[in-house]
């Protein structure tokens, strides 16, 4: 009992920015309960975005490209982020949701950086509110369209709306194992599909994000307790140093004694002395080539070669704070939108916002 008084106790802090907080908040009611997180996409730029949000309070937090988190809503009320929305019969999902807008496209990969804080946030709101991996959905999942010229029924289907958060190896990245096996209310004929493409991302094997990202590292196994406390401090103890073993050199050849025949008289003659005949022209060596493996052409190869993440520019950090003298190091590399730029390549006036700094560990 002595030393689980001691043991640090679970707390729950979101690191989140009130700048774009929205002034709407005081008139929304608190909702009754919470089963669903709800991933977005922007499909726009950050600044319009944010704007746009704050002013109708429509998500209850924003993350940006840069990994920034911005709080829009309260956690606790309503954000009219759902729109048209149906989940397991149950219209008008904003009454039980959390909505998360990511600033980024329905069908593009987002930096690393900006991934690293959606899982830091989901797995945050996971713990609050004791929800399970199937229960973070995007918004595919829940919306449908009106009717239009096109589709004269009652509905036209799913949108597309933050598929990419559908596919496994997305959801890998943010650390989620499962994703909803079937649409519930296509099964229960309260809907149609109407986007056969969407369908497979959704519930099929469709997935336009494989090979955008590293793989993610398979955890090790944790029973959790208070042995388990103690097994992990006992793996943080330093190990001794490993004493260096000499190398044993070779034994030197014993040295050859001196010959006691003296050596032979050249023979003598009287014919003149030929010509010395003149010394060959030197060949030039070819060149060695030094081979050296081609530059990494993704995140996923930065990883694999033992490259790790160092930081991500904003507005107030350079890289030079970042990567110190190293910035334009040919072993620095600057990553944004699926490009991989060395660090003695890059033009320091294209340096942007959201680029990544990746340097050897």
């Amino acid at each position: 009992m002595l030393v689980s008084a001691v043991l640090p106790m679970r707390a729950f802090a979101i690191e989140a920015s009130d700048r774009y907080r929205s002034p709407r908040n005081p008139e929304r009611r608190v909702r009754a309960s919470t089963e669903l997180i709800v991933l977005h996409t922007t499909e726009a730029a950050e600044h319009g975005s944010l704007i746009k949000l704050c002013d109708r309070g429509e998500a209850h937090y924003c993350v940006t490209e840069s990994g920034k988190i911005y709080r829009i809503v309260d956690r606790d009320r309503e954000a009219f982020h759902a729109g048209r929305s149906m989940w397991c019969g149950k219209e008008d999902v904003d009454k039980f949701s959390i909505g998360i807008e990511c600033v980024g496209h329905h069908d593009k990969a987002m930096p690393s950086v900006q991934i690293a804080a959606i899982r830091t946030l989901v797995k945050e709101l996971q713990s609050m509110y004791r929800l399970t991996d199937d229960k973070v959905v995007c918004h595919s999942h829940v919306a449908y369209g009106a009717p239009n010229k096109w589709h004269s029924q009652k509905h036209r289907g799913r949108k597309r709306c933050g598929m990419l958060f559908a596919m496994p190896s997305v959801r890998s990245q943010l650390g989620l194992k499962t994703r909803p096996s079937y649409d519930a209310d296509v099964r229960a004929k309260r809907l149609v599909v109407g986007d056969e493409y969407l369908r497979k991302v959704l519930y099929g094997n469709v997935d336009t994000m494989r090979g955008a990202y590293a793989p993610e590292p398979a955890a090790p196994k944790d029973t959790g307790g208070l042995f388990s406390w103690f097994r992990r401090k006992e793996k943080e103890k330093p190990k001794p140093p490993t004493p260096e073993k000499k190398p044993v050199s070779a034994p030197k050849p014993a040295a050859k004694a001196p010959s006691k025949v003296p050596p032979k008289a050249p023979p003598k003659t009287t014919s003149a002395p030929k010509a010395t005949p003149p010394a060959p022209k030197s060949v030039a060596k070819p060149k060695a080539v030094i081979s050296a493996a081609a530059a990494p052409r993704s995140v996923k190869e930065l990883v694999a070669r033992g490259y790790v993440l160092k930081g991500t520019v904003t507005k107030g950090v350079s890289a030079s704070k970042i990567a110190g003298g190293k910035w334009n190091s040919p072993n620095t590399y600057y990553t944004i939108r699926n490009k991989v730029i060395p660090g003695n390549k890059i033009d320091p006036a294209h340096i942007e916002n959201g680029m990544c700094i990746w340097m050897p560990k």
